[in-house]
């Protein structure tokens, strides 16, 4: 009989080898599906707290679906790899967008191919595209899906479809 044969040395095995296994897995889950982070920090402001707030971000999307206009991501900062950023997708490759709309004097660029434009909902305390341009897409993380605390919320797009509505006016012409 060997060292490993030993009975008291097979449960703790055992227990070694689903404890790597269960790592491995949630590891995968965390990477490739969602996983929970606290966003800090003014720049999204009314949608997020200062203080921070937990939520579910979910990785699927970002190679299965499509970006939307107002969507909240959290992508790594493009100018500290250590750091993720949360923030509100306002301009998608080929967009035309102004780099500043609190200034009087406002300039508009195209998001290049492969990019998107980041904004914080804070506009007055954000650094975002407006600092540091177009953020490539290779840099996204994740879409925000919820906030889990302090109160249950899911995290809407930011915009809404508008749905016009025909005056009367319009109505008669058609009917002529």
């Amino acid at each position: 009989m060997g060292l490993f044969s030993r009975i008291p040395f097979r449960p703790a095995l055992r227990f070694f080898s689903w404890s790597v296994q269960g790592g491995c897995v949630m590891l995968l889950f965390q990477n490739y599906v969602a996983e929970v982070t606290m966003c800090i920090g003014p720049s999204m402001l009314p949608t997020f707290n200062i203080v921070g707030d937990i939520v579910v971000v979910e990785h699927v999307s970002r190679h299965y679906r499509k970006l939307d206009l107002g969507d909240v991501v959290v992508c790594v900062s493009p100018t500290n790899p250590q750091k993720a950023i949360c923030k509100r997708v306002l301009g998608l490759p080929g967009d035309f967008v102004c780099v500043d709309p609190t200034l009087s004097e406002r300039r508009y660029i195209t998001v290049p191919p492969g990019h998107i434009w980041l904004q914080g909902d804070n506009f007055t305390n954000s650094t975002d595209s407006r600092k540091y341009g177009p953020v490539s897409l290779g840099l996204l993380r994740g879409r925000v899906l919820c906030k889990i605390w302090p109160n249950f919320e899911w995290i809407r797009n930011g915009f809404e479809e508008q749905i016009s509505q025909p005056s009367m006016d319009r109505e008669l012409v058609v009917e002529r």
